[in-house]
C-alpha cells in the first residue's frame, strides 16, 4: 500500500502535540496518542477516509475543551518544563500556538 503524503488539520496537530505533552503524567495520554496516530496511519495509508478521522479528532478534542484550550494547556506544559515555547512554523496551529505563548510570557 502506498502511503499518501499529507499533514494534519491544526486540529488533529494540537491533539497530538497534547496527547503528547501529558502522556508521561496519566498512562490514558499515551494511549489515546497511540490511538491517535494510528488512526492518522489508517488515513495515510487510505483505510481510514480523512473525513472519518477528523470527525474521530474532534470528539476527542472537544473531550478535552476543544482547539483553544488544548492549545493552551499544550503550550503552558512546554513553557511549565522548558521555560520557553521553541516551535516554529507558519500553519495555523503554530501561529496560534505562539501567539498564546507570547501572552503566557509577558505575564
Amino acid at each position: 500500500m502506498k502511503k499518501r503524503i499529507e499533514k494534519p488539520t491544526p486540529e488533529a496537530k494540537a491533539l497530538s502535540l497534547f496527547l503528547m505533552a501529558f502522556k508521561t503524567i496519566d498512562p490514558i495520554y499515551k494511549e489515546k496518542s497511540k490511538w491517535i496516530n494510528k488512526q492518522w496511519d489508517l488515513v495515510q495509508s487510505r483505510e481510514l477516509s480523512r473525513t472519518e478521522y477528523q470527525q474521530k479528532v474532534q470528539k476527542m478534542l472537544t473531550s478535552y475543551g476543544g482547539y483553544a484550550e488544548v492549545l493552551e494547556k499544550t503550550v503552558k506544559h512546554y513553557i511549565k518544563t522548558t521555560g520557553e515555547w521553541t516551535m516554529k512554523g507558519d500553519d495555523k496551529y503554530c501561529q496560534d500556538a505562539r501567539k498564546v505563548a507570547d501572552d503566557i510570557l509577558k505575564k
